[in-house]
């Protein structure tokens, strides 16, 4: 058996590989060609460099036992030998490294001198040498592509949490209104005075609340199943709810506001009741009976309109300009246009393929969009009395959640496929900006005055977007503030003094937000 001269001191042999070196670097004579002897030249060199590292590897042991020994040192001897094998396996990883990229070198070097020879001998063709040219710059070109979208990729987290830090700034949670027994499907603010905020749950009621002291005013319990969306007369004090009973009621209300209290941020008080680790509310949070706030409300029983045609569960209903009409969406494909005086069933809007999910009506025309499971939303146009027009868009991938329209003439559309979509009504082939998401989208809300999307998603996150597609910011959220479940639905009341967005979900309260609209413009 081969030893090294310190073997005797280690106590161990020359491994297998290093004795295969020393075999393997003899040398060998034969006839074979000059590009054979130096392809076996070059191989000799490298395996004769690796030998030497590996029979160096058992010197370092009584090195490293001469400096345990010279050295004074309060660890044990056992951990102060483990940590200088460790180093020492450190530094044969480098010197493996450092070879290693001295071969590399070599191998461009011999590139480069190929590369060379090849343009000399290119140079008296003009056509070759462009295309050389072309080569390279495009390469450059690719190489500098990668290198900008690499950068862009490693800053765009650290451009994020800027924008996480400045947004809780300019985005501040100050009301949260408790009280509904299950998850809140919609909510909506009421378009005159008093103002008030609107919240439909899966409780069977639906909810008017005080937007400066989060207190119930009033609770409606006609329906027999979940009330799945609320909308308020555009100048009279009635409210409109769509249920899974497969009615839609209109009932009017009166309340009295209480004295508001100043406005605070939430951030500031006290812990909510507590929530599991994975976000799910915990069982000893809530009574099966009701809260202290919502006992106290008075309770409106009887609608004053009752909509019935519907097959299936009424999933949102709309009023039309000048609330005269009132549009309904069903599980069972048709949305149907009724009048609110007589209650009669004015038009059936029918041709979905698959349920509907939501309704909306323009705030200023007449016009209707409704969204489906079947991938498209409808825009319907009563304007001419006598043409009833249909357009379809077709441009998600998934259940269109909601598509709403703005002040101007766009229809912003959210879907499953984790997409929003912004239309312009005068062009609908296809989507003037795309807003791409991490989770799925539900009952978005565009603001009327400064045109901002509010996304509520199923991962318990509220975005805000500008109509171009940029992003503004995110809503603050953690274990002490903020959604706890999926958010259903977003909604602005920008006539507020205080919160002028609100957002629900089934975590079984709505939050009222303060947003800077403004400061956040200014960031972007």
């Amino acid at each position: 058996m081969l030893m090294s001269a310190s073997g005797f001191q280690s106590g161990s042999y020359l491994s297998p590989r290093c004795v295969w070196l020393r075999v393997f670097a003899m040398p060998v004579e034969s006839g074979s060609s000059a590009a054979s002897r130096q392809a076996k030249q070059k191989r000799k060199s490298h395996s004769l460099s690796i030998r030497r590292t590996n029979s160096t590897e058992q010197d370092r042991g009584g090195l490293q036992r001469d400096l345990m020994e010279s050295q004074d040192s309060k660890l044990p001897v056992s951990l102060r030998s483990n940590l200088l094998d460790l180093f020492g396996q450190i530094e044969r990883e480098f010197e493996n490294l450092h070879i290693e990229n001295l071969e590399l070198r070599r191998e461009i070097e011999t590139l480069n001198d190929r590369l060379a020879a090849e343009g000399q001998t290119l140079e008296g063709g003009d056509l070759a040498k462009g295309a050389l040219k072309t080569k390279a710059s495009h390469s450059t070109s690719q190489l500098s592509q990668k290198l900008r979208t690499t950068y862009k990729a490693s800053t765009s987290k650290i451009v994020s949490s800027f924008k996480t830090t400045t947004s809780r700034a300019v985005c501040q949670l100050l009301k949260e209104y408790a009280g509904h027994r299950d998850g809140i499907w919609d909510l909506s603010v009421s378009r005159t005075g008093p103002l008030v905020l609107g919240t439909a749950s899966a409780d069977h009621s639906a909810m008017l609340w005080s937007i400066e002291t989060g207190k119930c005013l009033l609770k409606y319990v006609g329906h027999q199943g979940s009330v799945n969306s609320i909308k308020f007369h555009p100048t009279e004090q009635m409210a409109l709810t769509a249920s899974g009973d497969q009615t839609a009621h209109i009932w009017r209300y009166m309340v009295q506001l209480p004295t508001p209290m100043p406005a605070t941020d939430l951030t500031q008080q006290q812990q909510p009741p507590p929530y599991e680790e994975d976000g799910e509310l915990s069982d000893r949070e809530e009574p099966d009976g009701e809260g202290e706030g919502p006992s106290e409300c008075p309770c409106v029983r009887v609608a004053a309109t009752t909509l019935r045609s519907h097959q299936g569960v009424v999933i949102a209903a709309d009023w039309l300009v000048g609330g005269r009409q009132v549009v309904t969406a069903s599980w069972d494909r048709a949305a149907n246009l009724y009048d609110v005086e007589t209650s009669e069933l004015v038009h059936s809007l029918t041709g979905h393929d698959q349920e509907l999910t939501h309704c909306c009506t323009h705030p200023s025309q007449r016009l209707v969009v409704t969204s489906s499971r079947d991938t498209t939303f409808r825009l319907w146009d009563f304007r001419d009395p006598a043409i009833h027009s249909v357009n379809v868009f077709q441009g998600h991938t998934d259940t269109v959640t909601s598509a709403v329209f703005t002040a101007g003439d766009n229809v912003v559309s959210g879907s499953d496929d984790r997409t929003v979509k912004v239309w312009d009504l005068k062009n609908m082939r296809s989507p003037i900006a795309t807003i791409r998401t991490d989770s799925a989208v539900n009952r978005i809300s565009v603001s009327v005055n400064q045109r901002v999307i509010a996304l509520p998603h199923d991962n318990r996150q509220v975005r805000l977007f500008d109509m171009s597609g940029v992003r503004l910011a995110r809503l603050p959220r953690s274990n002490r503030q903020g959604h706890r479940r999926m958010v259903c639905c977003t909604t602005w009341g920008e006539d507020s003094a205080s919160c002028n967005l609100f957002s629900c979900g089934f975590d079984r309260q709505a939050i009222g937000w303060n947003i800077n609209i403004p400061a956040l413009l200014q960031e972007k």
